[in-house]
């Protein structure tokens, strides 16, 4: 699926093809609450890194996030969290540990999304205290990161784009 994104001022525009394009893992980590904002809820789609286009890159800036060890080390993030400098809106993550692959942040896009059968919520373990986490029917919880993949979730409902451009 073709999606297409901004940021909230309009200096940043994108585009690229997402064989897992449904918005259904709601993180609530420290990292994607602060630079993001708001509650948690964070979500990352799959794109195919070699289909991204940007315009505007000239008013991108990237954050790599610090990651505090149990032990209190402190190491740098190879996920590369782009931004816009002008509003400051999430747009995507790209980590060169997985070079085919980036992760456009679903509240950047503007392309209309299929509605998730179901939602993750997942790093409820690093979630603020004074959050409220829905649990019905369709509300799956994990403290950490569930073991199932975007694109692995996606073939199990039948919403896997695979390969294909542009459908």
């Amino acid at each position: 699926m073709r999606i297409e994104g901004s940021c909230h001022c309009g200096q940043v525009r994108f585009a690229c093809d997402a064989p897992s394009p449904v918005p259904y893992q709601i993180c609530y980590c420290s990292i994607c609450r602060k630079t993001a904002g708001g509650s948690g809820g964070a979500i990352n789609l799959g794109a195919r890194s070699d289909t991204l286009e940007v315009e505007g890159r000239e008013h991108l800036g990237v954050y790599r996030a610090r990651i505090h060890g149990k032990n209190g080390d402190c190491r740098i993030s190879s996920g590369q969290r782009h931004f816009c400098t002008g509003c400051g809106s999430a747009l995507w993550l790209f980590d060169p540990e997985w070079p085919d692959l980036v992760h456009p942040h679903a509240s950047a896009i503007d392309t209309p999304l299929p509605i998730p059968p179901e939602r993750v919520h997942m790093m409820l373990g690093s979630k603020a205290n004074w959050v409220h986490v829905p649990s019905g029917k369709y509300d799956v919880h994990f403290d950490e990161y569930p073991e199932e993949s975007l694109e692995d979730w996606h073939r199990r409902h039948g919403l896997y784009h695979g390969d294909a451009k542009n459908d």
